[in-house]
């Protein structure tokens, strides 16, 4: 926590960039007058600390700037990147943000000069914001905007912006996030996607972050007809990014993972192999066993659906630990020799900073391409990850294992954080969600 905050007073002394044309750091409606209102409240999910979040009451927000949207929430979930806020990974947190990327809801107030959504349409929220107009909105790369993020230290650490995110500290900007009962949507007309009868909220919420993330890394990274695609991480994402690689035309998807997360795989997606690499025999890894399963070259493609701050041996434990380095490469490194010369590799899962003993030599020797996939450009895909829901093309509740109450969520956190319970993705409801779709999992409390 101190790190986090010290971080944020670092950026308060340098000071902001002038770039932003929405407001900065509105991380929770009471952070300055006129940014919450004084008669009514709301509950959400605020990060108190490392490693600690809580409910807490606060006043529901109010329009600050013309093109706002007060959302009203009806599903709202947990993220895998929002355990790295959980842990302080991610720096320039503040006590009593509001953390939450992904929401689905119902308009409940528009600025002066939102045009394209009105009060009571079903909407899905981006988990970026944009501003629809500079040179990457343009092109749909919205989550690269240039004008939602002023922070001085993420542009000085990796060379350039990105867009502000919700829920994502004051590294992204500064915007209360969606796991909440109300939130202010800046741009709301750019970064609201109506919802139609046709598609609940049980899947339309997934448009705001999974759906688009698991697509572009495939897409992304070159997924094509006959390819042999390995996937590292068995979470959300690696399973819709092995749907989306089947969809693409590869011949064969191969998912890396361990404990209860395989298991669950193969009950929902009997079509993908696995490998559990905490039951390798004596002398084997994951790179000798993807050979073995790939004629000895390995996979065409491989993808990494799970992150840089989970270290497998001592080494990077304790390099991380002293702070020698913010992300382990042992999963990369991995990725990199499990594939065959001249092969793809994408990173997806979340890295914030710098790495160690990087198997550069294997990289440049091989031939091997490596893309950082980046923050998936919601607004590029969305409308038609939309119509493949609607024509059945894909199911986002396959990846559901659990329904929750928002008031629950800091309980869920910690679940998620211990793998416990069988939980993969949840869908949270509010006093304000419609009753379950059918193939909603039953509500469990907490």
């Amino acid at each position: 926590m101190a790190m986090s905050q010290a971080a944020y007073k670092a950026e308060q002394a340098l000071g902001h960039g002038d770039n932003a044309v929405t407001a900065q750091d509105v991380t929770h409606p009471s952070i300055a007058e006129g940014t919450g209102s004084k008669t009514e409240t709301m509950k959400a999910l605020a990060w108190m600390g490392k490693n600690k979040v809580e409910i807490v009451t606060v006043p529901k927000p109010l329009i600050i700037e013309p093109r706002d949207v007060i959302l009203k929430v009806t599903g709202s979930t947990v993220c895998g990147s929002d355990l790295h806020l959980l842990h302080g990974t991610v720096v320039e947190l503040e006590k009593g943000d509001i953390l939450g990327h992904e929401f689905c809801g119902i308009v409940d107030e528009v600025g002066s000069e939102v045009t394209r959504v009105k009060k009571g349409d079903r909407v899905v929220a981006s988990f970026q914001i944009a501003c629809g107009s500079c040179y990457y909105c343009k092109q749909k790369l919205s989550s690269q905007c240039e004008k939602t993020n002023s922070n001085t230290i993420e542009n000085g650490m990796y060379g350039g912006r990105t867009a502000g995110m919700f829920g994502y500290s004051h590294f992204t900007g500064g915007f209360a996030g969606g796991q909440s009962e109300y939130t202010r949507v800046p741009y709301g007309d750019v970064n609201l996607l109506p919802l139609p009868d046709n598609v609940p909220d049980e899947k339309g919420l997934f448009l705001s972050d999974v759906l688009a993330t698991s697509w572009h890394a495939v897409v992304d990274t070159g997924v094509k007809k006959g390819d042999v695609v390995a996937i590292w991480g068995a979470g959300p994402i690696g399973q819709m990014a092995a749907e989306f690689s089947l969809l693409n035309g590869a011949s064969r998807v191969i998912m890396i993972d361990s404990n209860w997360r395989v298991d669950y795989v193969k009950e929902k997606y009997p079509h993908i192999e696995t490998i559990d690499f905490s039951k390798l025999g004596k002398g084997e890894s994951v790179t000798s066993k993807l050979k073995e399963m790939c004629n000895n070259r390995g996979p065409d493609i491989s993808i990494e659906c799970a992150a840089g701050e989970y270290a497998k041996g001592w080494g990077h434990y304790f390099e991380m630990m002293l702070g020698l380095e913010t992300d382990t490469s042992e999963i990369v490194n991995e990725m990199i020799t499990s594939t065959r010369n001249f092969g793809s590799c994408g990173i997806t899962g979340v890295y914030v900073g710098f790495t160690n003993h990087f198997n550069i030599g294997s990289l440049m020797e091989r031939g091997i391409r490596l893309i950082g996939n980046g923050q998936a450009p919601v607004h590029k895909y969305w409308e038609s990850l939309l119509k493949m829901i609607q024509e059945g093309q894909i199911d986002p509740l396959k990846m559901v294992s659990h329904r929750v109450r928002l008031e629950d969520l800091d309980k869920v956190y910690y679940k998620f954080e211990e793998k416990a319970d069988g939980m993969q993705k949840v869908f949270a409801e509010t006093r304000f969600s419609a009753p379950a779709c059918n193939g909603s999992p039953a509500l469990t409390k907490y």
